[in-house]
């Protein structure tokens, strides 16, 4: 091991045994990381960035119909959407709680979440 003084992760423990980044280190992890949005859930605090998101709108036989910029009741939310994959996809939007342009927060059929955009896309610099 190199002597000298070697910064720390902060962590803490959720009673289930959960591991917990606090926040000023998750800056230092993921501030060069080109992450634009920060998807929070509500109930356990799960925390999910991501470089882009989607707004998926479904036919009635649940399968995907179109991709949409915008959040509206009845889409779902894609986080990172990719040609086959994507980071985190939300249920069905049943309401939109607050909406402002760097933040939205809505329920699903089952979660409450809040989307935060960390940083304006073409500039790069933090909102």
């Amino acid at each position: 091991m190199i002597g000298g003084v070697h910064p720390k992760i902060t962590v803490t423990q959720d009673a289930d045994g959960t591991l917990r980044m606090t926040d000023e280190m998750a800056d230092l992890f993921f501030e060069d990381r080109g992450k634009n949005w920060k998807l929070v859930r509500e109930r356990d605090g799960l925390t999910n960035y991501g470089s882009r998101i989607g707004w998926i709108e479904w036919n009635e036989d649940s399968r995907f119909k179109e991709k949409h910029d915008g959040p509206a009741i009845g889409r779902s939310l894609m986080l990172d959407p990719h040609r086959m994959s994507y980071t985190w996809l939300t249920t069905i939007v049943t309401e939109i709680i607050e909406e402002r342009t760097d933040y939205i927060k809505f329920k699903t059929s089952n979660s409450i979440y809040e989307l935060h955009k960390l940083y304006d896309a073409p500039t790069g610099n933090p909102i």
